[in-house]
């Protein structure tokens, strides 16, 4: 994923995360989270061991993994202090008769720590750099029938970040910002991620969708980002609020151009990319 500074669990390094602010798209955050699960198959057990990586605040994860597999042990992993204090309300035993725990991880070098029947993280290892080079180490823990399973955003592109980066590089910043933001190269195109799992015998589905949010209030698209991938800009500029606040209201003025506000709402188009790849060795 991120090739540029990131070194956590679905988390920017050197700065913690506003889960207040991250959990006000919560909605439409979720949403790519349910569909990447609603392409998981059975998995090997009825009362699976599964890790989710870049857990966040954990609403998705007893929200969403909970629900689909009541009688699983989920360990949620990520590393932000806030994101985990706001988790750990949510810990405790399922109805269902599993568990939920949730626990600091830096994915960069997360190992499994034993078998895993489902493995999965939602919108997490863009931030981590050289994520395809873990994959299949994190494979290698499932059982015949194990799943390892993600969506990314596949947006780098896209005027959000685009702008973001153009407004980085201006002379005011890009000495203070070099090296700050992600690149479009911290996540592989789809062939990639298929190739890398195909060919030691998984069967793989990747696929891309694009959603339409419509985003309500002023500035919505900067509010969206506010709680991601501005992060590391917010931080790098913490220390100096007047240079920081230049940065959000240029920044703010070129996504309003970017992206007008309707009479419903303000629509932003955000591509993700998902993968779902099933071990070898069991009847499918």
């Amino acid at each position: 994923m991120d090739a540029d500074m990131d070194t956590g669990a679905g988390k920017g390094a050197g700065t913690d995360w506003d889960a207040e602010r991250y959990l006000r798209h919560a909605d439409d955050r979720a949403r790519p989270f349910a569909d990447l699960l609603a392409r998981v198959p059975p998995l090997p057990v009825a009362a699976p061991r599964v890790a989710d990586l870049g857990c966040g605040p954990g609403n998705a994860t007893a929200g969403l993994l909970a629900r689909r597999w009541p009688a699983a042990r989920i360990t949620g992993y990520d590393n932000s202090p806030a994101m985990l204090e706001r988790a750990a309300a949510l810990a405790g035993p399922t109805e269902g008769g599993g568990s939920l725990s949730f626990t600091f991880a830096d994915l960069t070098r997360w190992t499994p720590d034993g078998a895993y029947d489902l493995i999965v993280s939602n919108a997490a290892l863009h931030w981590v750099p050289g994520h395809a080079r873990a994959l299949p180490e994190w494979a290698r823990a499932l059982p015949p029938g194990g799943v390892l399973a993600f969506q990314v955003p596949y947006n780098l592109d896209a005027p959000v970040h685009a702008l973001m980066r153009e407004t980085a590089a201006g002379p005011r910043w890009a000495e203070r910002l070099r090296g700050v933001l992600r690149g479009t190269g911290s996540v592989s195109a789809p062939e990639a991620y298929l190739d890398l799992f195909a060919r030691r015998g998984f069967a793989v589905d990747v696929w891309e969708t694009t959603y339409l949010h419509v985003l309500s209030g002023e500035d919505a698209v900067l509010d969206w980002v506010s709680g991601t991938g501005l992060r590391p800009v917010l931080a790098a500029l913490a220390a100096d609020p007047p240079e920081r606040d230049a940065f959000v209201a240029e920044y703010g003025a070129r996504l309003r151009e970017a992206y007008p506000r309707a009479p419903y709402g303000t629509v932003l188009p955000f591509r993700r990319l998902f993968c779902v790849a099933v071990a070898p060795g069991r009847d499918r």
